[in-house]
């Protein structure tokens, strides 16, 4: 699940200009259909505060994100074998989650990619937040207070995806496919459920694991 962060440029406002207007472009990559494309806008604070809104602000700068999963399109035109790889971003939080939960560190930045591309400030119209995408019932059972906070969204998601391998007793396949589509469809289809999105998904990941394991 990703969060897209576009290009901007403020123009004359039809009042007069007292207020900027934000021109956003869709993105030509994890875009599958119109009526799945949503809006989220992120502003800054006098406070120093940054606020997600699916409504604009009423004054002050913002800019527009649109929502669509990274990993799980099916018609994307990504090369996944050639993509550029992030071998050293989050380096020590996702080693200490490794050891923590006993992953192999190259999973888990597999999973990051794919989930977020390493932006973490996704957040995706169902609510899942930061790098791997965590559901506020999940973080709060984690004892996650701030999602978006890397080190901590990354221990979190760590430790799900431990949880999810331990369930389908280390069928890699299958706990991926609980981790985005959610266990009680696994459980319901005895497998990967017959979602295109969900099986491009596993695909994916494992690509993306198989290069990270070569490179790092």
């Amino acid at each position: 699940m990703l969060l897209i962060l576009l290009p901007w440029s403020p123009l004359l406002a039809d009042d007069g200009g007292n207020k900027p207007r934000i021109v956003a472009r869709y993105s030509e990559q994890g875009i599958s259909k119109e009526q799945d494309k949503v809006r989220v806008y992120r502003h800054l604070k006098a406070d120093g505060r940054v606020v997600f809104s699916d409504k604009p602000p009423i004054e002050g700068e913002f800019d527009i994100l649109l929502y669509d999963c990274f990993a799980c399109q099916p018609e994307s035109k990504l090369d996944w074998h050639r993509m550029a790889l992030e071998t050293h971003r989050y380096a020590r939080a996702i080693d200490k989650a490794a050891k923590a939960h006993q992953l192999d560190s190259a999973l888990i930045r597999a999973v990051i990619h794919a989930e977020s591309n390493f932006n973490p400030h996704a957040l995706s119209r169902r609510g899942a937040m930061g790098l791997m995408q965590l559901m506020p019932p999940t973080a709060k059972e984690l004892g996650i207070s701030n999602a978006f906070e890397a080190d901590a969204n990354i221990f979190g998601g760590s430790a799900y995806l431990s949880k999810m391998l331990a369930r389908f007793n280390g069928d890699l396949d299958f706990a991926l496919a609980a981790y985005n589509a959610g266990p009680t469809s696994v459980d319901e289809y005895q497998g990967v459920p017959p979602f295109a999105e969900t099986r491009a998904y596993v695909e994916r990941v494992k690509i993306l694991l198989k290069r990270y394991r070569d490179e790092i």
